[in-house]
C-alpha cells in the first residue's frame, strides 16, 4: 500500500531503482570519503582538483542528487547550455583555452568521469565543471526571484519530501531514533540578527532546520553517507558554515580502508559550536543549499525558465547519547537562549565606548562581568 506522504510531489528526484538506501556499505570509495570530509570540514568544492567517480552509475547518482535527470531531454539541454556558457566565460573572461573535446565534443554527462581521470583532459574537465556548478546555482537563484511561489510552500515541499525520505531510511535499516524539523520563528530571526554583526537577513542560513538523531555514535558516518547519496549534494554544502565537534575527520581514512570497524570510537571534539554554546556541547551542524524540483508548483507560462530552485537548510546530526547529554545543565537549549538573549540586551543597551577602550577589550569586559550598559531610563554622559 502506498503511503499518502509518498504520493505527494517530491522536492527531489526518486532514487535509482538499483540504488540501496540502507547502511550496508561494504567499502568506501575515495569519492565517498572526500564528500563526507568536505561536509565535516566546511570546505569548498571549487578548491578541489579532481573528482573520484568510478563509473556511469556514480555520475548518474551525482546528477540526480543535484536534481538533474540525465534521462530527461530538457535537463540534458540545460546541461549543454550550461557547458556552452561556461566555455564562453573561461575563454572570454579568463583567457583560458579548453581542449576541444572537453569544450564541445564529448557528451556533457561524461565530463564528471573525465574529471576523475588523469592528464590534461582531466584538469580541463574539472575546471569546466566548477564554472558550470556556479552557473547552475546562479540560474536557480534567479529563477526563484521570477517565480510566484511563497516561501512557505517551498518549505512545506522540502519538509514533506525529506520526511518521506527518512521514513524510507528507517524502513531500510538506518537507525534513526529521532527526526524533527522546524522553521525559525520571527522572534528567533530578530534575535539572531541582533546578535550577529552582519544584520542582513540574507545571512540567516537556518530558517529551515532538520534534526537527526541515530542510535549509536558509530551510526553517524554511515547515515551521512546515505544523506549525501540520496538528497544532500556535497557540492552545495555551504563552505565555512559547518560546526563539527562530534566526529574525528582523520577516522574517515580508517572507514575507507575497513568498512567494518572493530570497536566503536567516541567523538574527538574539533571546535566549540559558537560563543553561546556550553563547552561540553557536542554537535555536527552543517548548512546545505538543496536543489529543489518545483515542476509540480509551476504554471504553464513558467516552465520554460527551468525547474530547479535552491532552498537553504540546516542539518543537525548526532547520536542518542550525545543528544541526551546536550540537554543537561549549561548545554541545554534553554540555557543557550538565556545566554543569547543576555548578549542582545547588552548590545542594545550599551552606552558610548569609554576613551581608550577598544571594541575587543569592551567585549572582554562584558564577558568578565564589567558590562558597559546604558539602562533605558539612564541619561547618557555629557
Amino acid at each position: 500500500m502506498t503511503s499518502p506522504r509518498a504520493s505527494r510531489p517530491s522536492a527531489f528526484l526518486p532514487a535509482q531503482p538499483e540504488a540501496g538506501s540502507g547502511l550496508a556499505v561494504r567499502s568506501w570509495s575515495d569519492q565517498d570519503v572526500r564528500e563526507i570530509r568536505l561536509l565535516l570540514t566546511g570546505d569548498s568544492v571549487v578548491d578541489w582538483h579532481r573528482l573520484d567517480l568510478t563509473g556511469p552509475e556514480d555520475v548518474r547518482r551525482m546528477f540526480r542528487v543535484n536534481s538533474i535527470d540525465v534521462d530527461s531531454a530538457d535537463d540534458l539541454r540545460r546541461l549543454s547550455d550550461l557547458r556552452g556558457r561556461a566555455v564562453h566565460y573561461l575563454t572570454e573572461n579568463l583567457g583560458l583555452r579548453l581542449d576541444e573535446m572537453i569544450a564541445s565534443t564529448v557528451p556533457v554527462i561524461e565530463l564528471p568521469l573525465l574529471a576523475s581521470g588523469r592528464g590534461s583532459k582531466q584538469r580541463h574537465a574539472c575546471v569546466l565543471l566548477k564554472v558550470m556548478h556556479i552557473m547552475y546555482h546562479l540560474d536557480a537563484r534567479e529563477l526563484r526571484t521570477l517565480l510566484s511561489i511563497p516561501d512557505h510552500l517551498l518549505y512545506e515541499l522540502v519538509e514533506q519530501s525529506i520526511m518521506v525520505l527518512f521514513d524510507e531510511l528507517r524502513a531500510s535499516g538506518v537507525p534513526v531514533v529521532e527526526f524533527a524539523w522546524s522553521r525559525k520563528t520571527p522572534d528567533s530571526l530578530v534575535t539572531k540578527l541582533l546578535v550577529k554583526r552582519e544584520t542582513s537577513a540574507a545571512r540567516v542560513f537556518d530558517r529551515l532546520r532538520f534534526r537527526v538523531v541515530v542510535e549509536r555514535h558509530d551510526d553517524v558516518l554511515p547515515t551521512l553517507h546515505v544523506m549525501l547519496q540520496r538528497f544532500v549534494p556535497f557540492n552545495y554544502v555551504v563552505p565555512g558554515q559547518t560546526v563539527n565537534s562530534l566526529l574525528d575527520v582523520a577516522a574517515l581514512e580508517k572507514r575507507r580502508l575497513d568498512a567494518v570497524a572493530s570497536e566503536p570510537e567516541g567523538p574527538e571534539p574539533r571546535e566549540t559550536p559558537n560563543e553561546f554554546s556550553a563547552t561540553g556541547y557536542t554537535v555536527l551542524n552543517f548548512i546545505a543549499d538543496l536543489p529543489v524540483r518545483v515542476d509540480a508548483l509551476l504554471g504553464d507560462d513558467e516552465r520554460v525558465t527551468g525547474n530547479v530552485v535552491f532552498v537553504l537548510a540546516e542539518f543537525q546530526v548526532m547520536d542518542r547519547a550525545t543528544a541526551i547529554a546536550n540537554e543537561k545543565g549549561d548545554s541545554s537549549h534553554a540555557a543557550y537562549k538565556i545566554r543569547q538573549h543576555q548578549r542582545v540586551r547588552e548590545r542594545l543597551l550599551r552606552g558610548p565606548r569609554k576613551a581608550g577602550l577598544t571594541e575587543a577589550n569592551e567585549g572582554e569586559a562584558e564577558r568578565s562581568g564589567a558590562t558597559i550598559v546604558l539602562a533605558l531610563d539612564d541619561k547618557p554622559p555629557s
